[in-house]
Parts: structure tokens; sequence; C-alpha cells
């Protein structure tokens, strides 16, 4: 009985995208901020040699992380579930204009970013549609 209740609450579109986009963001939370001096390096080619812009990458981190958790908590308590996708999308969708905004005024950034971009803007596309269906039942 439990299981087939957990099931229930995991099966909905609304928490499945949400639970599919948490650990993405995340990931990428902790590739900003856990060692931004290594991995902002590595990966993007991003020098971070001050405390302050260390600082800047660690806040990103935790925004991103804080709202990984909700966007968890809102896929498992529907109460939550709207609320969650609201912000996961107004997440996505700021991100996503922000880095359309830096195309066009700095121009072409790394592929690793373009492919973000994407995926930000289908989640984004996604989560209006989601909150659409939800707010017509």
């Amino acid at each position: 009985m439990v299981k087939r209740k957990l099931l229930k609450i995991i099966m909905t579109r609304e928490s499945l995208c949400l639970l599919l986009i948490a650990p993405g963001v995340l990931a990428v939370s902790l590739s900003y901020g856990l060692y931004p001096e290594i991995t902002l390096r590595y990966l993007y080619n991003i020098e971070v040699n001050s405390t302050n812009l260390a600082n800047i990458f660690r806040a990103i981190m935790g925004l991103y992380i804080a709202l990984s958790i909700f966007w968890v908590a809102g896929a498992f308590k529907k109460s939550l579930r709207l609320a969650a996708l609201w912000s996961m999308t107004i997440f996505m969708t700021g991100i996503a204009l922000g880095r359309i905004l830096s195309i066009i005024i700095d121009g072409f950034p790394y592929p690793i970013f373009l492919f973000y971009t994407v995926i930000e803007i289908f989640s984004a596309l996604i989560g209006f549609y989601l909150i659409k269906n939800i707010t017509i039942k």
C-alpha cells in the first residue's frame, strides 16, 4: 500500500519533471561552488583568483542547492508542487534569457553553455505547460 501511494505521488508529470531537473541543477551547483578554483578552470576555463569571486560562486551554489531541495520537496508534497513548478520555471526562464542576452552582447560561449541554454529553454517551456495544465484542472 505504501509503495503504491509513493509511486502515485512520484509518477505525476509534475513530480517527474521536478525530480529530473533537480539533480541536474544540483550537479551544476557543485561544479560552480564546491571547489571553484579547480572545477571552473577545468570545466569552463574560468580562473577564480580571488576570495570575492569564490564567494560569488559559492553563493550561487547555495542558491541552486536550496532550489533543488525545494523542487524535490515539491515533487513529494502536493501542497508545494505548484510553487515548486513556478520557481523552477522562473529560474529556468531567467537563466535562459540571461544566456541569450550574453550571446547577443558577448558572442557565442563554449558549446557546453549552448547545451545548458537549450536545456533551460526546454525546461522552462515544460514548466509553463505543466503549470497551465495544473491551473486548468
